[in-house]
């Protein structure tokens, strides 16, 4: 079932924490302004970073609850603890590819961790499909933080702290 982020959770922030977050897969690191896609690049759905992948397991860049799975599987939410909402995105455009390189390893309301291995993509056909690959992790909920940073650059693997965030 499919439902959406909720704006509840905006208001749950908790004050002055920090949140550190992984690259989700082995690959390149780069700031959002990089992206290729304009929604992303002028941070329209907010601020965070994209890992352009070498491997095809993707792991939960936080520890939180999934809460939500998009019907086309190019998309998870994840709710911190700290009740940031967190958007994983896999792919550029690839929402019109009907989930068909996604296989999604959770389910909405499970917890997860930075161990969590949440989706396997299929690289191959993405490129195939002319679609770009980039692995997007984006903060919704950014007027409730106060600061950000891009920790690394360059090449990372799942297990690489990558950003870091403080809540207001």
């Amino acid at each position: 079932m499919h439902s959406k982020i909720s704006n509840d959770s905006i208001n749950q922030v908790n004050n002055n924490k920090t949140e550190n977050f992984n690259a989700v897969t082995t690959g390149s690191i780069h700031p959002i302004e990089e992206s290729t896609d304009p929604a992303f690049r002028k941070k329209m759905m907010g601020d965070g970073y994209f890992i352009i992948p070498t491997n095809e397991e993707i792991f939960s860049p936080v520890s939180g609850t999934i809460s939500t799975i998009f019907p086309t599987k190019h998309a998870i939410g994840i709710t911190t603890a700290n009740g940031l909402e967190v958007l994983l995105h896999m792919g550029i455009n690839t929402v019109e590819l009907n989930g068909l390189p996604f296989e999604v390893l959770v389910t909405e309301g499970q917890k997860v961790t930075t161990d969590s291995k949440i989706a396997k993509i299929d690289l191959s056909a993405i490129k195939e499909a002319k679609k770009d690959t980039s692995i997007l992790v984006v903060i919704t909920n950014m007027t409730k933080v106060d600061s950000y940073k891009l920790e690394k650059h360059g090449a990372v693997t799942s297990k690489d702290t990558v950003f870091s965030v403080t809540t207001k």
